[in-house]
């Protein structure tokens, strides 16, 4: 073949290769493994607590709660307490100043708003409750008072000079104000047992019939109270009336002289307690001076709640609610330390 020949036959070759190169498919992209989906952030989980109520822990301390006053102020306490929206921690000292203070000592641990208390003396009661207000705790008396003012924001107490005198009339019109008369007075680190004492003498002492043959406490016990008028009953059998500085002393004072069988004696108790109210009606003991219990506790507890929101309370420090002289005439309308509706008595 010609050299001519041979590069026109190349010539045709390769214009061929092209066209049978350009008949062919396109090569197809191999396929990619989609992008993974990346699921949607989630939120972490809420480290801090919801944002609490408006609350929070008020202590409730009070002394033994086997008497029944100190038992049904604290509940009433605490019931208002809670429906304030506060958490209600019921505690008890049983009339011992350590005791109390260990408990004020928790409470400010526990980071209380408020302290509601019935104080176990009133001179050993004002460092614990100044060690509460230094830590910021705001403590609300009831019943009892302390010696030093500044120190609680509010001392809630009976009038109980009031109703000691009520009651010392009451007792020298039932003895027709002349006779032989002995006084079970309460513990005398409680201002109460004095302010009592005192107004009962404001008015027997003007009477030249009436005479006390003899004054002992029995500490507010009723136990204490049987074994003191036993020991007295002997010592003065003519005795013929019986002044008690709390109900619990009536009460033991009564049963003591009904074991004697001296129902002839006369016994008038002061607090409003539904056994002695009881007693009254029965013709037992015969008169009492009511504690508005149920208002110092829940009036504790308001003002605690007004003090903790806006930083007081609208009422002076010391505040005094008259007493009712109790008779068997009125003591059925009375429960609980509180009036029940009734207007009278059978």
């Amino acid at each position: 073949m010609s050299h001519k020949k041979f590069a026109v036959f190349l010539s045709l070759l390769a214009a061929l290769s092209m066209l049978l190169g350009a008949c062919q498919p396109a090569p197809t992209a191999t396929p990619q493994a989609p992008a993974a989906t990346q699921p949607a952030p989630v939120a972490p989980a809420a480290t801090t607590a919801p944002a609490a109520s408006a609350g929070g822990l008020i202590c409730v301390i009070v002394p033994p709660v086997e008497n029944p006053f100190f038992g049904t102020q604290q509940e009433i306490a605490a019931k208002k307490v809670e429906e304030l929206g506060y958490t209600a921690l019921k505690l008890v000292h049983g009339d011992d100043a350590n005791k109390q203070s260990e408990l004020i000592d928790s409470c400010i641990s526990q980071k209380a708003k408020a302290i509601i208390l019935d104080n176990a003396g009133a001179d050993a009661s004002v460092a614990a409750i100044q060690k509460a207000k230094d830590a910021g705790i705001p403590t609300f008396l009831i019943d009892r008072e302390i010696t030093k003012e500044g120190v609680a924001v509010s001392q809630i107490v009976s009038n109980n000079y009031q109703g000691a005198t009520i009651l010392a009339e009451e007792f020298a019109r039932l003895l027709g104000e002349k006779g032989e008369y002995i006084e079970l007075t309460g513990k005398d680190t409680d201002t109460n047992a004095h302010v009592r004492s005192q107004g009962y003498h404001d008015v027997l002492d003007k009477l030249p019939g009436m005479k006390m043959v003899a004054q002992q406490t029995a500490n507010w016990s009723q136990t204490e109270a049987f074994k003191v008028m036993e020991s007295l009953l002997q010592a003065h059998p003519e005795v013929k009336a019986v002044i008690a500085g709390n109900d619990t002393m009536a009460l033991g004072a009564e049963a003591a002289l009904l074991a004697a069988g001296r129902k002839d004696v006369i016994v008038v108790g002061f607090d409003g307690s539904d056994d002695v109210n009881k007693s009254i009606l029965a013709g037992e003991i015969k008169a009492g001076a009511l504690q508005p219990v149920a208002e110092l506790a829940t009036q504790a507890a308001i003002q605690a709640d007004a003090f903790i929101k806006t930083g007081k309370t609208g009422k002076p420090e010391k505040q005094t609610i008259d007493m009712v002289l109790l008779t068997p005439e009125n003591a059925c309308q009375y429960t609980g330390f509180a009036p029940n509706g009734k207007t009278s008595c059978p």
